[in-house]
């Protein structure tokens, strides 16, 4: 098979990077070795033929996998030059820093960077000063790539290129393992007995005046895991700590977090994503210096910060996950944990541990000897994502879908390995069958061979969501004559979006009480996701819940949204509006008599429930108090004065009724008219006008100021009621309702 040529064959994510469309001859030849090869490469050839696309194909490949790239030019000018070009990857989202002698280093930029550039000499003299803050990024380069790699031969330069391409090819040799640990009667008790055991791991590359991290499954399981090690290193008599460094014993005293003031001066740290910038910027830089000789930490340390220790030890390779309840690290993240092992340049070797439970140790056995191999994962949710491309526009005939599928490392995959990948089936009749099912669901309409989405297709990928859950919204909108709470509430928590939140023993006991009978038909963790909602839309949620949900309501509130969203399309404004107002309890804890306060800017739960607690229960109520009124229920004159300024930003609606009658004839009929006018800032509005509850007229305005004709007919009925419902799909205000009455003689 002959190699592709166009740049979207080969490198599709990248092809904005290159400022032509096909690779020319030479390059087509060596595309194997560059980008299929972990081999290392050297290109030999003429001037202007196109060297310097393959070098920028070997920095795509190390983008590509997550790395970072380090290229070394002969000159400074071509520093400079190259800074200008690469702005071709920056507007990919890659980041390109220069580092030369003429320019003030900035570490947090170099560390963050995706691709430097150098001159030999100053990557000479930062791989010289590795162990320092300001250079340490240079040990974290994956892929370097050497532009006019023949100055190894000259007298002036070619030493400097040699030593430093043979410093950053330094990497110490790995020793990882596997260790048991023996259970005890309960989860709380394991987690100790592991940290002995990293402990026993640890010890004696600390005492021997190394340094050790250690990976714990929380923020939480960092700082207790910190604080007890203090003690159990005590206890063993290990040599840590620096309480005899004054100026450093005088710098932790800076620190936001009081536990780690206290644990720091005794060589002990955690680190982790809750803790402020400047305190965990100063843990890092007392790491690196040695000056926290054990430290705890969670996964993302690994993929975000280049800390590397001698000892690295895995204490906790599962984690709660609060839509999927306990999981496993991801063996890319293990790996990644463990690649911290290991200091080149003080190191003679790096030693890295993973602590599991005896049942688990072959299967991490198995990672550390063979690796872990990337599959694609495309084919569980080939729908979903056919239906995004098709929705964008990408995709709009049945060979666009194949074209599509070919650009992908799931159709390189089947490719290479069809019996794992298509279970008997080609990847055409894969694609074809997914797209009709599409059709049939109603996300994308066929006509011939021309597709295209359709607006629950769209919405869909709009939202992102999963295409049970639209399918769900969708008939949830259509079967409603109007929407109530509970079925709307019912709906976000059955989706198929957290049909793996599982629900432990004490939090069904404690969501039984929240709902008595309700959704009682629901499997456990959806009735879960019922429960925290209904509780958190006041603001009480039960202490047996609160540990997932933050998240549970964070996504929930997302999902309310899209559900919204369906309505406006396939529903009316009123629905909308309803579940605009379900989302604002869910997102801020308020009582359904205060949600309407969240509309204005500055107004969240506290304020709304305690303006609501005086009286002052919409933003038309906080108009009419003023700002002597707001002082009154309790803000500060400051503060009463914003609320009020944003009180008027919003729709302020007044109705008015012209030329209906008090009574009207049996058999006769009469028109009259209603306006209802918006004296506020504008927003979309929905206006429906009944009579005895039957629908007269509805219409959807970006309102300003509306008349609707109003038909009197004498029927039947002894007495008319009109009334006019004004609501607000894209705010949380409650509907705005006038009646008038007319007698039937």
């Amino acid at each position: 098979m002959s190699t592709p040529s166009g740049v979207e064959e080969v490198i599709p994510e990248f092809a904005d990077a290159f400022p032509f469309e096909s690779f020319n001859r030479m390059q087509r030849a060596a595309l194997p070795a560059v980008l299929d090869s972990d081999d290392n490469v050297v290109v030999s050839a003429p001037t202007a033929s196109g060297k310097t696309a393959l070098a920028e194909l070997a920095i795509c490949r190390t983008l590509r996998r997550g790395g970072t790239a380090l290229f070394l030019a002969p000159l400074r000018a071509l520093t400079n030059e190259k800074e200008d070009e690469w702005e071709r990857f920056e507007s990919l989202g890659y980041s390109v820093y220069v580092v030369t002698g003429e320019r003030d280093l900035n570490p947090r930029r170099a560390e963050r960077a995706d691709i430097l550039v150098m001159t030999p000499e100053k990557a000479d003299s930062a791989t010289r000063k590795h162990d320092s803050p300001r250079y340490s990024f240079v040990t974290d380069v994956d892929c370097c790539v050497i532009d006019e790699v023949h100055l190894l031969d000259s007298d002036e330069r070619g030493a400097v290129l040699e030593v430093t391409v043979a410093r950053l090819r330094r990497p110490v040799p790995l020793h990882a393992g596997v260790e048991t640990y023996a259970h005890g009667d309960n989860a709380f008790a394991d987690k100790y007995r592991r940290l002995y055991r990293a402990l026993d791991l640890a010890e004696p590359h600390i005492t021997d005046g190394g340094q050790a991290l250690a990976f714990v499954a929380s923020r939480q399981d960092t700082v207790r895991a910190a604080e007890k090690a203090r003690d159990e290193l005590t206890e063993r008599d290990v040599d840590v700590g620096a309480r005899g460094d004054y100026d450093f014993h005088t710098d932790a005293q800076e620190l936001q977090n009081e536990t780690l003031r206290q644990s720091v001066v005794d060589g002990v740290g955690f680190h982790h994503a809750g803790l402020s910038k400047a305190d965990k910027d100063r843990v890092e830089e007392w790491f690196r210096a040695g000056k926290i000789q054990l430290l705890f930490s969670t996964s993302t340390l690994a993929w975000g910060v280049n800390l590397p220790a001698r000892c690295v030890v895995i204490r906790d390779t599962k984690h709660h996950d609060p839509l999927e309840g306990e999981v496993d690290m991801s063996p890319l993240d293990i790996l990644q944990m463990l690649g911290r092992a290991g200091r080149p340049g003080y190191d003679d070797a790096g030693y890295a541990h993973v602590v599991c439970d005896g049942s688990d140790a072959d299967r991490y056995r198995r990672l550390l000897e063979d690796g872990k191999p990337i599959e694609s994962r495309l084919a569980g949710g080939l729908d979903a994502h056919l239906n995004a491309e098709i929705a964008l526009g990408v995709i709009d005939d049945l060979e666009d879908v194949m074209g599509w599928l070919e650009t992908t490392f799931y159709y390189a995959r089947a490719e290479s390995a069809p019996d794992r990948y298509d279970a008997g089936d080609s990847l055409r009749e894969r694609a074809s069958s997914t797209l009709e099912r599409l059709v049939d669901d109603g996300f994308v309409e066929q006509s011939g061979l021309e597709i295209e989405p359709t607006p629950l297709g769209r919405l869909a990928s709009q939202y992102y969501l999963r295409l049970e859950t639209a399918a769900a919204f969708h008939r949830l909108c259509e079967r409603a004559d109007e929407l109530e709470e509970s079925p709307v509430l019912r709906t976000v928590a059955d989706a198929a979006e957290f049909d793996s939140v599982s629900a432990r023993r004490d939090e069904r006991e404690a969501f039984g009480a929240v709902l008595g009978g309700e959704g009682d038909d629901l499997e456990a963790g959806n009735r879960k996701v019922l429960a925290i909602l209904r509780a958190g839309m006041d603001g009480t949620t039960p202490g047996e819940l609160q540990s997932d949900a933050w998240v549970i309501r964070r996504n929930a509130v997302r999902m309310l949204a899209a559900l919204r969203a369906f309505c406006e399309r396939f529903a009316a404004p009123r629905d909308a509006s309803l579940v605009r107002r379900v989302e604002a309890r869910v997102e801020h804890g308020v009582s359904a008599s205060a949600v309407g306060l969240t509309a204005v800017d500055g107004v969240g739960s506290g304020r709304a429930s305690k303006l609501a607690s005086e009286g002052l229960t919409t933003p038309a109520d906080l108009r009419a108090a003023g700002v002597d009124g707001l002082v009154a229920a309790g803000l500060s004159e400051g503060v009463a004065e914003r609320v009020l300024e944003q009180a008027r930003t919003l729709p302020d609606v007044a109705v008015e009724w012209t030329d209906v009658p008090e009574t009207v004839a049996r058999g006769e009929n009469a028109m009259a008219e209603v306006t209802v006018r918006n004296d506020g800032d504008g927003a979309p509005a929905g206006i429906r006008v009944t009579v005895n509850g039957v629908e007269m007229t509805a219409k959807t305005r970006y309102l300003g100021t509306t008349t609707l004709p109003v038909g009197v007919f004498g029927g039947d009925a002894e007495t008319l009621t009109y009334e006019v419902e004004v609501t607000f799909p894209e705010l949380p205000l409650p509907p705005v309702t006038d009646a008038r009455t007319v007698d039937v003689e």
